[in-house]
């Protein structure tokens, strides 16, 4: 479904805070309470809006956080990915271009834990190398 500059701007405004009354939604757009809430509607039932979720403070998550970037021999994705989604500090897998074929995002509640996790991905069949970033601080976060 194509959006419009109102439906991204109205994307925005939900993404800071999907808890926002209609009718602040659409003082703030200049729009009707009723113009917004069916394009609430329409965004929702046209799958651009799949839902809504709990978005927990940095305080609630594991201390520890890191990105595996992985380098994987040939026909191995499957393996590998089948590895990874066993380990429970692994968060998110995506696969990349470039030098490394997927990159991990990996938390832990300790280093002990972390590394623990790190050995166990680079112990996996098919992963030829990998090299990890730890997390230090987060200097902006969009995320949902």
């Amino acid at each position: 479904m194509k959006t419009d500059e109102v439906d991204q701007q109205l994307l925005t405004l939900l993404r800071d805070n999907a808890r926002r009354p209609v009718a602040d939604l659409a003082r703030t757009l200049g729009l009707a309470r009723t113009t917004v809430q069916a394009r609430i509607e329409r965004l929702e039932n046209t799958g651009v809006i799949e839902g809504y979720t709990l978005r927990a403070s940095a305080a609630t998550r594991p201390p520890l956080q890191a990105t595996v970037l992985i380098s994987i021999e040939p026909r191995s994705g499957p393996d590998v990915l089948s590895r990874l989604r066993s380990l429970s500090g692994v968060e998110v897998v995506h696969t990349t271009s470039g030098r490394f074929d997927l990159l991990a995002q990996v938390v832990a509640q300790s280093t002990a834990e972390l590394d623990q996790t790190i050995d166990r991905i680079g112990e996996a069949r098919g992963v030829r190398s990998s090299e990890s970033l730890i997390h230090l601080a987060t200097k902006l976060d969009r995320s949902p």
